[in-house]
């Protein structure tokens, strides 16, 4: 089985930080908030907030490339 854009569809997870914006999670992966429940996602692919800016956390809305955020990757 494949994904609509032709990748094998697979059990993998993998984080990626992206410089200077969100990380990148490709994956199964379960996102839980601070009480420890699952957020729901959509997609194969989300992209979590690391500025703390982000109008809809934990998900990543652009929000770092208009407050300046740097991070040390």
């Amino acid at each position: 089985m494949s994904t609509p854009d032709s990748r094998p569809v697979t059990n993998e997870v993998t984080v990626r930080a992206c410089p200077d914006g969100p990380l990148l999670v490709r994956g199964p992966a379960t996102i839980v908030d601070e009480a420890g429940d699952a957020v729901p996602r959509s997609r194969a692919t989300v992209a979590l907030c690391r500025c703390g800016g982000t109008a809809i956390a934990p998900w990543c809305d652009g929000t770092h490339k208009v407050n300046g955020y740097r991070s040390d990757d």
